[in-house]
């Protein structure tokens, strides 16, 4: 009985930790949308000062057309950002220590909540242009 006692825990034990590694669906923002009249240029800019307030490093791959990265520990995550003067998308490139499943769409849970920190950020720094 001790024995089939100690052979639950450790069971136990381990679906309890195989279930703190389950992923999430990627977040992605899709056109998100800028309320007041700011030029595309600006909106990189904005874009690129939340990025730097979140740890995000934010390239300009042409115009309409960010690219962030950001690296936490030994996790990276990399993203596009295509905008226009009208809305801005944050959308899942690459990744490394993250799980990134594409037949699941899956990812470490982590990683929506950064996506989440940099869309409002850029929320913000946009509020504070559009003032």
């Amino acid at each position: 009985m001790r024995r089939f006692l100690k052979l639950s825990g450790v069971v136990f034990a381990g679906l309890i930790l195989l279930s703190g590694c389950r992923g999430a669906t990627v977040y992605n923002v899709e056109n998100s949308p800028i309320e007041a009249k700011i030029p595309s240029s600006k909106v990189y800019d904005a874009i690129k000062m939340a990025g730097a307030s979140k740890g995000w490093i934010i390239t300009n791959i042409r115009p309409g057309l960010a690219m962030g990265k950001l690296n936490a520990r030994s996790h990276t995550a990399i993203v596009e950002i295509p905008y226009t003067e009208n809305s801005f998308s944050i959308r899942y490139k690459d990744s490394t220590d993250l799980n990134y499943d594409a037949s699941n769409n899956q990812i470490h849970k982590n990683y929506n909540g950064w996506i989440k920190n940099l869309e409002n950020a850029i929320n913000v720094q946009l509020s504070v242009l559009a003032n």
